[in-house]
This record gives structure tokens, C-alpha cells and sequence, in this order.
């Protein structure tokens, strides 16, 4: 049932994801409800619901348009699971908007494929990395993944190694004038964001130590799975994989830098992570054994959600 209605791209299939998602963003606003009394942070809510939901259907756009896998809606339902799973995820203005700024800055990188507007492609992808590691400063590893587009597609005209450089200049200058006008440390702000733990005594209840668990059981058989089929990918789609497999492990180098540490952090995995799904699901012949797969993830999932609200 579940194949059957996600492996096509239809509305009916984007409803129940957005409902999903509200459902499970009100529960969990609602378990605790200090917010309701303040029109400000009910207002700050309903915003960030929608960043959100723009972020997840933003990791089907990318998948789709960049021939990641057949248009289906897989990376779509994979990604929403992974998000029950980590319910502090929806607690997070920050996360939840660092996370939209890194996936704004993937789909101009995934596109440097096609060759047009490379320089462009670049800096949007800079300035989006950069905007994203003012609320995480360890997102900025994320730069590394435009050197490599550079190396890749158009390392042959030596300005374009310089755009990076101008899109940190022009991040920084806003900063820093934002930083003047409201008499803000600049400094000091930067030089406690690049803290870093890997202290992994940071849970608050065993759910979550399930959680994180059975989410790196996922992650071995879906990652291990992808490497297996990207040998036998076409040759004009390595490179696409590459970014995959190297975005997957910059987003683990996030979670395991951040300090504070959060079983959310390993949001910036679950772009990749729902790719890898998605190909490993479709490189499945038998149709019950698909729905094994996804049924066992989404019971998991749910299961864990409402045992951590």
C-alpha cells in the first residue's frame, strides 16, 4: 500500500506528508504550552512550520530535478520518518532554520551539472552554507563540498576559487554591520561557536539512545547499500553520487563537532540519507519486500516519536 502510493509523484501523496507533519509538529508543540500565551511565539510557530514543510518538500525538488532517483516520492517519505524520529528537531528555531539554508545551498550545488550559471551556482551555494553556520557554526564544512564542485566541473578558470572567499566577505560584512547596530560582540560570538564535544552522554531519556541507535542501523544499511550501487551507476552520475556519499559524511561531522550536542543535529544527514533510501528501495525487486522496508521504518518511527513527546 505504502509503494504503491509513494513510488509515483502524486498530490495525494504530498498531502499526507504535509498532514504528517503538522499532526506531529502540534503534538509536539503542544506537549508543553507556555507559547500559547505569547502572540509573538505562536506567530514564530506557524512560521517555522512552514520552513519546515518548504525544507522537506525542497529535498524532493533536488532529488527530482537532479535525476537522484525516478520520480517517486520515496526521498520524501524517508526524510519525514527521519524527522519523527528526532521530535527535538521541532523544538529548534535554529536547527530547523540552518537546516533550510543548507538545503537551499544543495540544490544549487546537486544543479552544477548542468554547467549553466556555474559562477552563480557557486556563490549562492557559499552564501547559503555561510548563512546557515551563523546559527551552527560547523556547517560551514560544508564549504568544503563547493571546493569540490570547483575540482569537478570548472576547476580549469582560477576565479571561481575565489568565490567562496567573496561570498564569506560579503556574509561577514552584513554580520558585522548588524553586529555594530545593535552593539553585538562579533567576536565573541564566533569564538564560542566553534566549541566542540564528543561527549555523547547528552540524552535525557533511553528513547532517545533507541532512537539514535536504530537511526545508525539505518544508516549502515541504506549508506553501505548506496556505495554498492554507485559502482554500477552510469558514468555521467558518480559525481552526483559523490556529493551523496560526501554530504552524508559532512552532515555526520556536524552532529559529532556541535556543541551543545542534540539527536537533532543529525538532521543535516537526512537529505542524503533519504536519497540513499529511496535508490536502496528501488533497487528492490520483490513489491512486499518494499513494503516491509517502509513500513518497518514509518512503525519505528512513529513508535519512538511518541515515546520521547
Amino acid at each position: 500500500m505504502l509503494n504503491q502510493l509513494f513510488s509515483t509523484s502524486r498530490p495525494i501523496g504530498y498531502i499526507l506528508i504535509a498532514a504528517a507533519l503538522l499532526i506531529a509538529y502540534s503534538l509536539n508543540l503542544f506537549s508543553e504550552t507556555s507559547w500559547m500565551t505569547d502572540s509573538t511565539e505562536l506567530a514564530k510557530k506557524i512560521v517555522l512550520f512552514f520552513v519546515m514543510v518548504l525544507s522537506v518538500f525542497l529535498v524532493q525538488f533536488i532529488s527530482v530535478k537532479n535525476h537522484l532517483h525516478s520520480n517517486s516520492l520515496y526521498s520524501l517519505y524517508f526524510y519525514s520518518c527521519f524527522l519523527l524520529l528526532f521530535p527535538s528537531y521541532f523544538d529548534n528555531n535554529k536547527i530547523i532554520l540552518a537546516n533550510f539554508f543548507v538545503l537551499l545551498g544543495l540544490r544549487r550545488l546537486f544543479s552544477m551539472h548542468s554547467m549553466l550559471v556555474p559562477k552563480q551556482k557557486l556563490f549562492d551555494a557559499s552564501l547559503w552554507f555561510l548563512l546557515a553556520s551563523i546559527f551552527n557554526s560547523w556547517l560551514i564544512l560544508f564549504l568544503v563540498m563547493v571546493y569540490m564542485a570547483i575540482i569537478w566541473y570548472v576547476s580549469e578558470d582560477y576565479t571561481n576559487w575565489l568565490i567562496p572567499l567573496i561570498a564569506c566577505a560579503v556574509v561577514a560584512v552584513l554580520f558585522y554591520t548588524y553586529g555594530l547596530a545593535t552593539d553585538f560582540d562579533f567576536i565573541l560570538y564566533w569564538k564560542e561557536k566553534f566549541d566542540w564535544s564528543l561527549d555523547f552522554q547528552y540524552f535525557d531519556n533511553n528513547y532517545q539512545r533507541i532512537a539514535l541507535s536504530g537511526f545508525v542501523a539505518l544508516v549502515c544499511l541504506f549508506i553501505v547499500r548506496q556505495i554498492a550501487l554507485m559502482k554500477n551507476a552510469p558514468i555521467h552520475q558518480h559525481k552526483l553520487y559523490k556529493n551523496i556519499l560526501m554530504c552524508f559524511i559532512i552532515g555526520a561531522l556536524v552532529y559529532l563537532f556541535s556543541f551543545p550536542k542534540f539527536n537533532a543535529s543529525l538532521v543535516y544527514t537526512f537529505f542524503p540519507l533519504s536519497i540513499a533510501a529511496s535508490n536502496f528501495v528501488l533497487s528492490i525487486d520483490q513489491k512486499w519486500l518494499k513494503e516491509v522496508v517502509m513500513i518497518g521504518v514509518l512503525i519505528f518511527s512513529v513508535l519512538i516519536f511518541f515515546m520521547q513527546l
